[in-house]
């Protein structure tokens, strides 16, 4: 009984330790996990950013020199920046359709650039901080998490109010096709809108989550296979045996000289423990012999 007594305390400090440990890796594994997939989420929208200021550049040196002289006729849209930006990523929406870019601006040309009201935050965000580069935040959309990287539009070159100043300084082509009552009265200097790229969330949580069943499953199965291997080999090392030495020594308190010795075979500190026995029953025979 003393034996499996000294078993379960063996057994509950064990679990207590891998307790203690499970916990903790527990929760530096999520946060871990959590972090890496945001951070992907995050990579991915930078590359989208990356890749729609390419298209305005690509637009701004390329393309609306091309298309001057045919703005003579009419505005075309597709020399606006913006437009050729928006135009390309909606491709990309229509095939996935949780990904998604837009130039929101509190007073668009074009009305389907208009801000909706979280995108208003974002845009006062820079406004009533000018210092600002870049945000990124999270909101909930009916598919679930998404996280949303944005960049403040800025008035910096002064080409732009040829278009956005007053109606009458805009082009006759731009006002025919848009009317003159959006996008105007843009200042030099001001922060008008701001490019919002948004990624889902939902599938590297999902991933991160997977990932993090897995991982304190495998260590809960590796903790059990190496529990019973300890098991095995406390009570073959040590319980075993000193169970037997515990009924010998039984039995020679009682008289029972006759009972087999203690097996003292090896060099660990159970042989050595049995030959100190061994040595002390063979003592107590000798003794007992003389007082007869």
């Amino acid at each position: 009984m003393r034996s499996m007594k000294l078993l379960y305390k063996f057994n509950l400090l064990l679990l207590l330790i891998f307790g203690l440990g499970w916990f903790a890796t527990a929760a530096m594994t999520r946060d871990v996990l959590r972090d890496n997939a945001r951070r992907e989420v995050v990579s991915h929208a930078s590359l989208m950013m990356d890749a729609a200021m390419a298209a305005r550049e690509y637009t701004t040196n390329e393309v609306k020199p091309l298309l001057a002289e045919g703005m003579l006729k009419a505005f075309l849209p597709q020399s606006v920046p913006s437009y050729a930006a928006t135009q390309s990523f909606n491709k990309l929406h229509q095939a996935n359709p949780d990904f998604s870019y837009k130039e929101a601006a509190l007073n668009p040309t074009n009305p389907r650039d208009r801000v909706a009201d979280w995108e208003a935050d974002v845009v006062r965000q820079f406004r009533d901080h000018t210092e600002l580069k870049e945000v990124i935040g999270d909101r909930q959309t009916p598919s679930g998490p998404s996280l949303y990287l944005a960049r403040p539009i800025r008035i910096s070159d002064g080409r732009c109010l040829a278009c956005h100043s007053t109606p009458d300084a805009a082009p006759a082509t731009m006002k025919a096709l848009y009317g003159v009552n959006n996008g105007f009265g843009w200042k030099l200097g001001e922060t008008i809108g701001s490019q919002i790229v948004s990624v889902p969330l939902a599938v590297p949580q999902r991933e991160a989550e997977r990932a993090y069943t897995l991982i304190m499953g495998g260590m809960a199965l590796t903790f059990g296979a190496l529990l019973l291997a300890l098991n095995a080999m406390f009570y073959l090392l040590v319980l075993r045996p000193v169970r037997r030495i515990s009924r010998i020594a039984d039995a020679v308190s009682a008289g029972k000289m006759d009972v087999e010795p203690f097996p003292a075979g090896g060099r660990d500190e159970i042989a050595v423990l049995g030959q100190a026995f061994n040595r002390l029953r063979r003592s107590l025979e000798k003794a007992m012999a003389l007082l007869a």
